[in-house]
């Protein structure tokens, strides 16, 4: 049976890191040729907290912290700084995962909400203080909005399509603790 359970971690595991692998390929698509003028959501942001709230043992840090690295360098980031602000978070977030598995769905996406807000608002100042070129503020708000506004969406898809919910009460690791 631990195999078993371990195994199935070892699944989630990789499903997670195939889906934002997937999430990165279609982004990187050169669909539009023409500049944008507004921001889509983050898409791989928003899945990462989704799972992190919602089942942190199959999003390790190790696994969050490689992705995003691959983003920061796939993207034309400067390399570590988004991933430092999203492994600040995630791991924020796994630590009060149990409180909000009781808490209602507004209070987690608040939550969520006050966490994108900070991260986004840290990358442009800590950008702004090495004088970095960055993209427009009135852009980089409206992709934070969209990702906010994104995330009761994305929660329904992770329950619908991927099965991925809160914990039961009680529930178990592969190691035998408490999730």
């Amino acid at each position: 049976m631990a195999d078993s359970a371990a195994a199935q971690r070892w699944i989630g595991q990789a499903g997670f890191a195939a889906l934002i692998l997937s999430l990165m390929f279609f982004r990187l698509l050169p669909l539009d040729t023409l500049p944008p003028r507004w921001a889509a959501p983050d898409l791989i942001l928003c899945v990462t907290l989704v799972w992190t709230v919602r089942r942190s043992d199959l999003v390790p840090v190790w696994v969050v912290a490689l992705l995003f690295l691959l983003t920061d360098l796939m993207f034309g980031r400067p390399p570590g700084l988004w991933t430092a602000l999203v492994l600040i978070l995630t791991e924020m977030l796994r630590a009060r995962a149990a409180d909000l598995r009781s808490a209602s769905f507004l209070v987690e996406w608040m939550t969520i909400a006050g966490g994108v807000t900070l991260a986004t608002l840290a990358d442009r100042a800590v950008l702004g203080v090495v004088i970095t070129p960055q993209a427009p503020l009135g852009l980089t708000l409206l992709q934070m909005v969209a990702t906010i506004l994104t995330y009761p969406a994305v929660v329904a898809v992770a329950k619908i399509v991927f099965g991925v919910s809160h914990p039961a009460p009680g529930e178990v690791n592969a190691r035998g603790q408490k999730i």
